[in-house]
């Protein structure tokens, strides 16, 4: 393991030691890195994850985004599309300089999309959330209009604009736009 992965690791395991209640990577992105800036808005953690480095993904960024990204209200974890974060990553890009997404909803189990298709007619019964392969985003201090163009904009897959929710749909399916 490189010294830049072994520091990665040890700080986290440093902060979970900790009982901190907010999972981090604390180093600055480097070219040819791929960073993300997480914030759960129901459990209130939050991460700072470089995912991607030295032409791969890093397992233990995803092992760490997959947890923060669970269903929060039966605490499921799934594997999330890593092509959903390299997604992420083009979307944050355009939006500042290592900005916080808040996420509204990342992996859904069935149970969750289930109940909440019953209760309202805008929550597919299908859903990519099921797959981790879906997310509903926004950022602080952005219009949500420019939330929704910069998804547009990095043309990863499906785009849905929810203005009265205050939240940005992104998945990794066929490119549309609702």
């Amino acid at each position: 393991m490189n010294p830049r992965r072994s520091f990665l690791k040890s700080s986290v395991v440093l902060a979970s030691a900790l009982s901190l209640p907010a999972m981090a990577r604390t180093s600055k992105a480097v070219p040819g890195e791929r960073t993300l800036r997480l914030y759960n808005t129901h459990t209130g953690e939050s991460l700072r994850s470089v995912f991607w480095a030295e032409g791969q993904f890093l397992p233990e960024s995803l092992t760490d985004i997959n947890k923060l990204l669970r269903d929060h209200r039966n605490n499921t974890v799934a594997q999330i599309d890593p092509q959903l974060l390299v997604l992420l990553n083009k979307v944050s890009t355009q939006l500042g300089r290592d900005p916080v997404l808040h996420v509204i909803s990342g992996y859904r189990s069935p149970e969750t999309n289930q109940m909440l298709a019953e209760a309202s007619d805008g929550v597919a019964r299908h859903s990519m959330h099921l797959e981790g392969k879906a997310i509903d985003i926004r950022m602080p201090g952005q219009s949500l209009a420019h939330v929704h163009k910069a998804a547009l904009n990095a043309r990863g897959g499906g785009v849905g604009y929810y203005p009265d929710s205050q939240f940005v749909h992104l998945d990794t399916g066929r490119l549309r736009r609702w």
